[in-house]
């Protein structure tokens, strides 16, 4: 059973001061969290207050999707390449033409053309899309996913953060704790490993016991008999897994169980599944799920590769938005949707477009977001040969930590409290600013 399976519970051993006000009230009995949460969504429901999303969604774009071909296109000008425009739900806003379903869903979105970072190599750009700040080398950051499981506790008897076709940087918990890493699943159409025993079930159980037997007799050896083998937790991380394979939430990550004509609508391909199957998991109850789609570098060629990644992103989006209207999860879930960095406004020599940190699209959608929104713009001209001018490039930028400052806002998580690290140091969830446009 693989370690991420952990990430069901927190880490007591991360402070931050609304964690020490928990203990304070409950002895450190974390469950009154999520009672306090389900009163005051309670409340909220009577005072007809819209409740906070619970669940959210990634879908990741890893390589560097291009604005220009899918959510910013600029048609017969000097940026514009071959992409031709779609008209879409929203009054004189226009997707690429690859986006045909989405752009019909687009009411429901909020486009933010004019995110920036400061970051144009791939792994770096990933580490700050997905945990809102630039690489340390002091210092490993939550993504998201990990913030949203460590602030949001609850009672899931499967992994409550979840990455469906990880790529090379899946998202991690940082100082938080690896019981926050995300779990890696592959195609949902295949069936997830070494989660049903291969013998009796009394069988089974007599193999657990003789392995916690082995392994506290091994780790007493040689050390003092004051430290308990209880300390090492690998019998909480043993229950959890073995919970895990008893639960029928299991049954989340089946997308066959979906009639023949949704798993249609999302696509025969592994990310349509993959959405799919998000909307399976957040259904009972899992936090956050990061769905990749790889294979949008397209510094050769750029056109066809684009399009034919937008081939597969366009089903599975528009699907997936109608879908969690359709189950009564949109309001309980937030989209987001975007990669590292966006591609260059220059077509280079071999047909392609190169990396852009310097103002690309975020889509967001769901809970607490303003649907039918548009942020920003960029303009339908070659930038200036002077590299400082590229940052000015965008109109209103929005930096990536604004994105996430956003995310955190809408899921009712303070973005400004400080955590503490394991060394004592103190970090803000978000260095960021909501942007006020996209939320309700």
């Amino acid at each position: 059973m693989c370690a991420p399976a952990d990430n069901f519970c927190g880490d007591p051993s991360h402070f931050s001061r609304r964690t020490l006000l928990r203990g304070a009230v409950g002895g450190g009995a974390w469950w009154l969290t999520g009672l306090a949460e389900r009163l005051a969504l309670a409340a909220e429901t009577r005072s007809g207050k819209k409740k906070p999303p619970r669940s959210l969604i990634v879908l990741w774009l890893q390589g560097g999707p291009s604005q220009l071909e899918s959510f910013d296109p600029h048609p017969g000008s000097p940026v514009g390449g071959q992409t031709r425009a779609v008209k879409t739900a929203i009054p004189d806003t226009y997707f690429g033409s690859a986006l045909e379903r989405t752009a019909a869903v687009a009411d429901s979105l909020a486009v933010i053309r004019s995110v920036t970072s400061k970051e144009g190599d791939h792994e770096r750009a990933t580490y700050n899309m997905k945990t809102g700040f630039r690489p340390d080398p002091t210092l490993v950051h939550p993504s998201l996913g990990a913030v949203l499981c460590y602030q949001k506790r609850d009672d899931v008897e499967i992994p409550r953060h979840v990455s469906i076709l990880p790529g090379q940087w899946p998202a991690r918990g940082g100082y938080l704790g690896d019981q926050y890493d995300a779990f890696k699943i592959g195609d949902p159409s295949r069936p997830i490993p070494d989660v049903r025993p291969k013998v009796s079930r009394e069988r089974f159980r007599q193999r657990i016991d003789d392995l916690f037997q082995v392994v506290e007799k091994e780790f007493a050896r040689g050390r003092p008999k004051e430290l308990d083998a209880k300390r090492t937790l690998h019998q909480n991380s043993i229950r959890r897994a073995m919970r895990m394979m008893s639960s029928e939430q299991i049954k989340a990550f089946d997308v066959s169980e979906e009639p023949a004509s949704v798993r249609e609508s999302f696509g025969d391909t592994a990310f349509g599944r993959g959405c799919l199957a998000a909307i399976r998991l957040v259904g009972v109850g899992v936090r956050c799920v990061e769905v990749t789609l790889n294979g949008w570098d397209s510094h050769a060629n750029n056109h066809n590769a684009q399009h034919a990644q937008l081939g597969i992103l366009d089903p599975a989006l528009s699907s997936l938005i109608r879908e969690l209207k359709a189950r009564d999860l949109f309001d309980d879930t937030l989209v987001l949707c975007g990669g590292e960095f966006g591609r260059t406004p220059q077509i280079n020599a071999a047909a392609g477009r190169d990396h852009w940190p310097h103002g690309f699209s975020v889509v967001l959608a769901g809970g607490r977001i303003r649907g039918g929104q548009v942020v920003g713009a960029t303009p339908d001209r070659l930038p200036s040969e002077d590299r400082a001018a590229w940052t000015r490039y965008a109109a209103d930028p929005r930096p990536v930590e604004d994105v996430h400052a956003t995310i955190y806002k809408a899921l009712e998580i303070d973005y400004e409290e400080e955590l503490i690290t394991p060394v004592g140091r103190p970090m803000r969830i978000s260095e960021g600013t909501p942007i006020k446009e996209v939320l309700t």
